[in-house]
């Protein structure tokens, strides 16, 4: 056997442990508490996109549920702390996300998290750019930033309204990917055009923030009410890798536990596994202070910080040599 080795070289290990050095001194000097939350969890991801691996406990049935699933983040904890009263505070830990693996996906990676008490939308944002900015001047890339709402870049490069267009002014721009729109919705091509058109042609030097999506893709965020309602939401992008996916949290436990419905009908009819809710967060939502979060894929901001385009040359031991 000779895959036993690393595919991450040691100045790329070296890297890592000075971000994380970086980020720890960073939340440090704002006062932003370190916390630690469960891996497994009773209650999965509803999301239809993202699939959870769930284990079996062996133990005594006084325990819990015996079926346990590995967190695709810590959100649902962190919130669950906000709410107790724990303040800002962040983790820096281990997700798991079931089939994602590639060229810039591995199964298992690490994520920072991270809420801000009282903040809006844009101060998180500003945060979070600071951040992502002071990292890769810490790797020799200089980076410049740019904010631009949903609807404003997609009007700037395809000349239509994102929130008003039909389907078939989406899905034109594609028509060289010759993609089968069997099962595809609305939501699924405005995603289509920002990976396989917009992402690529964002410099390498530049920190984008993309902010007030659709409604319809509001996960966790509170939604803006206007001529056309938005999530206020907000993607970073360092180049053309996505780094960061931020909300201002929603604290309403009903209109919550009806996404979380909605979530898992899309998951019944494409026939994908249906986790648990998550019933504690939903109790603790009503006390959530107000707030906005943010996750941030590590691994992909190494390697932004490194130039590299595989995520094997900034993990130790990638999903096929664990």
């Amino acid at each position: 056997m000779k895959d036993w080795k690393p595919t991450a070289d040691l100045e790329a290990l070296q890297l890592r442990a000075n971000l994380y050095a970086h980020i720890r001194n960073f939340f440090a000097k704002r006062k932003v508490l370190e916390v630690e939350t469960p891996v497994l969890s009773a209650a999965g991801n509803t999301d239809p996109n993202i699939e959870s691996f769930q284990l079996q406990f062996q133990g005594p049935s006084a325990a819990g549920p015996g079926i346990r699933w590995l967190r695709t983040s810590p959100e649902y904890a962190l919130k669950r702390l906000l709410a107790s009263g724990v303040g800002d505070c962040y983790e820096l830990g281990r997700v798991f996300r079931n089939g994602e693996a590639g060229k810039r996906h591995n199964p298992e990676f690490t994520m920072l998290e991270w809420y801000r008490c009282g903040f809006s939308l844009h101060q998180l944002m500003d945060e979070c750019a600071e951040l992502v900015k002071d990292a890769l001047h810490l790797a020799g890339r200089p980076a410049t930033i740019r904010d631009v709402s949903f609807r404003q870049l997609y009007q700037e490069s395809f000349g239509f309204d994102p929130m008003t267009a039909d389907e078939g002014e989406l899905r034109a721009p594609l028509v060289v990917y010759g993609i089968d729109p069997a099962g595809l919705t609305r939501d699924d091509w405005l995603d289509l055009l920002m990976s396989h058109l917009i992402q690529p042609s964002i410099p390498g030097h530049r920190v984008m923030l993309v902010y007030d999506y659709p409604a319809s893709q509001s996960a966790l965020a509170r939604i803006r009410p206007g001529d056309v309602p938005v999530a206020e939401r907000f993607e970073l992008f360092a180049g053309p890798l996505e780094l960061a996916n931020g909300f201002h949290e929603l604290n309403d436990a009903g209109e919550q536990r009806e996404r979380f419905g909605r979530d898992l009908g899309h998951r019944q009819r494409r026939a994908s596994i249906q986790p648990p809710v998550d019933e504690r967060l939903l109790a603790a939502l009503p006390k959530l202070p107000d707030c906005s979060g943010v996750a941030l894929g590590i691994d992909r901001l190494l390697m932004a910080m490194s130039g590299s385009d595989k995520i094997s040359d900034v993990v130790a031991f990638p999903f096929a040599r664990a």
